[in-house]
């Protein structure tokens, strides 16, 4: 097998006296859909946060090609290639659609292949392409997650880190969002999925890890989790 694309090692993370993640530890693979499962609280989003250095654990280790970037300040981060969607998009609403696009591109200096990447991302999502002059913030809430994704790609990342990408949408919208989601593993890019929709997630990822109260209780193929009893019963409604 390949070197992981990203690796953490023992993370432990406190919030004051608190402690959110209780020494995890996990591995992406080039190419990889892998999800992140549990209840509200359980520490996925803290964990989110702390590989793309938004937080710092107390211990632990993230690397990612190799390198390690626990360290390493958030927008050094997204130049290494590593992008977060966060929770509740994060969109900048008094921003034109084609103006929130072009901020993701911020530390990147080929003006050619930012062109080139606009293009694909009004491909990709149509809606953005006929909205690109209207204002993010009159958006509804399924062109501005689908503004938060394209955004992201327009950092021209290896690894895309989404954050409930699925939250606050309809059924019809979720799936779009989902179709999108697979898209990206076919542009060869590789994916850290938290996701609320365990059964969602599940369907769409290669492997997962399954975390309660900071810490992790199960990983494997992610068909397996969906197929085991326990998960079933924990997060899949069954």
């Amino acid at each position: 097998m390949s070197e992981p694309l990203l690796k953490v090692e023992k993370l432990n993370v406190y919030y004051g006296m608190i402690q959110a993640l209780k020494g995890i530890d996990f591995e992406v693979y080039p190419g990889e859909i892998v999800s992140l499962i549990g209840a509200n609280g359980a520490g996925k989003t803290t964990t989110l946060h702390t590989i793309t250095g938004l937080i710092r654990p107390k211990e632990g280790n993230v690397f990612y090609k190799g390198n390690n970037v626990t360290r390493v300040p958030a927008h050094k981060i997204v130049g290494m290639g590593m992008v977060h969607v966060p929770e509740g998009r994060r969109i900048f609403q008094g921003l034109s659609v084609y103006e929130n696009l072009l901020l993701g591109a911020y530390s990147r200096k080929d003006k050619e292949g930012i062109k080139r990447d606009m293009e694909m991302v009004f491909q990709q999502f149509p809606r953005l392409a006929e909205r690109r002059t209207q204002l993010a913030g009159t958006l509804s809430g399924g062109e501005q997650q689908m503004l938060a994704m394209g955004r992201a790609l327009l950092s021209a990342p290896e690894l895309i880190v989404l954050d409930e990408p699925s939250m606050g949408l309809s059924p019809l919208l979720v799936g779009e969002v989902f179709e999108i989601v697979k898209s990206f593993r076919e542009a060869g890019k590789t994916v850290l999925l938290v996701e609320q929709n365990a059964k969602k997630a599940l369907a769409v990822s290669d492997r997962a890890y399954v975390l309660e109260n900071g810490v992790i209780t199960m990983n494997g193929k992610a068909e397996d989790l969906a197929n085991d009893d326990r998960v079933r019963k924990a997060y899949l409604g069954a």
